[in-house]
């Protein structure tokens, strides 16, 4: 499948013209929100079943009909008929992992769609997703396996640091030395992010076949520019953070307690901000990859030589004859 992808300049700030990149795709946001509320709707149908059972001929429902109550749902969860957790956990569970292979499989075609000069084509798109499925896959069983190993080993030794702070006579040394572990956690996580993001663009926009060959060069490149790309990862970040922060205060401020449609609507508007700066990121590494990690392809034009006629041979009946040599004439003896 043949792509024409843009060419950025590389002096452009990355935040820009992922945001603009983002923008104008915004259906893929609405597609994997639709795809986010559908799979949570599936979820949540057990809790709900085993909910009605009882708040409808109970006086429980008065205790959260006025807005939630934390000992009430512990005290609803806790009774013999609502039956065992796991049956209400487990859809939830299985979805949500539904929700990340679903997130694998579509990808592809997303980071097709934002390189891509004009408006992705259905059949383009399913193309990319179904042809980088695997490759996919394989990164991110590495990412998991990475990240994983690497977070462990810096929550221990955060855990660790703060446990032996907490010997010093200074009260808020433990406090303090465990959130800037948390700090460095978070931005060696964001690295390693845009480690594998670099690398999952470089599978699908160079058709690479060896994942190896992308994880190198998505290597090379993060900490070749670690500075731009770490801090407008962490902006975008902040983004997210803020859009939490304002819904969940809006949220308590001006929601009635009571008004469970409102709430509703509400909580999936911020689920559908918190998506941008999600994609944003991705608009970021898609951005960097046409700056950075695309390699102009040259044409190579065969050039025929050109032939040039020899002049033809002279005939032996067209031959011009030779002009006599000049001889001397002999003076007269007198």
């Amino acid at each position: 499948m043949a792509h024409t992808f843009r060419v950025e300049n590389t002096r452009r700030n990355l935040i820009s013209t992922g945001l603009r990149t983002v923008l104008a795709n915004k259906r893929y946001i609405v597609w994997f929100w639709v795809l986010n509320l559908f799979l949570a709707i599936l979820g949540t149908s057990a809790f709900r079943e085993s909910a009605h059972k009882i708040l409808d001929h109970s006086l429980y429902s008065e205790g959260l009909t006025q807005g939630f109550r934390l000992g009430v749902l512990l005290d609803l969860l806790a009774r013999p008929e609502f039956g065992p957790m796991i049956t209400v956990t487990a859809p939830a569970l299985w979805l949500a992992f539904v929700f990340f292979l679903l997130t694998t499989l579509f990808l592809p075609g997303v980071f097709a769609g934002y390189a891509s000069t004009y408006r992705l084509p259905l059949e383009d798109f399913f193309r990319a997703c179904g042809r980088n499925l695997w490759r996919f896959i394989r990164l991110m069983i590495i990412a998991g396996i990475v990240m994983g190993v690497i977070a462990g080993l810096l929550f221990a030794a955060n855990g660790a640091i703060g446990t032996k702070a907490e010997e010093s006579t200074n009260e808020l040394l433990p406090f303090t030395l465990r959130m800037i572990g948390l700090l460095v956690i978070f931005l060696i996580m964001t690295t390693l992010r845009i480690w594998f993001d670099l690398a999952e663009t470089d599978v699908v926009l160079n058709d690479e076949k060896a994942v190896r060959r992308s994880l190198a060069a998505g290597f090379r490149h993060t900490f070749r520019s670690l500075g731009r790309l770490l801090g407008s990862y962490v902006v975008a970040t902040v983004v997210a953070a803020i859009i939490l922060a304002a819904g969940l205060w809006f949220w308590m401020q001006v929601i009635p307690a009571d008004s469970v449609t409102r709430a509703f609507l509400l909580i999936q508007f911020i689920m559908l901000l918190l998506l941008i700066p999600r994609f944003w990121q991705r608009g970021m590494a898609v951005s960097y990859w046409q700056q950075r990690m695309l390699v102009p392809v040259v044409e190579v034009h065969s050039v025929e030589p050109t032939i040039v006629p020899l002049a033809p041979a002279p005939d032996s009946a067209t031959a011009i004859p030779a002009e006599p040599a000049p001889t001397s004439e002999l003076p007269e003896n007198t």
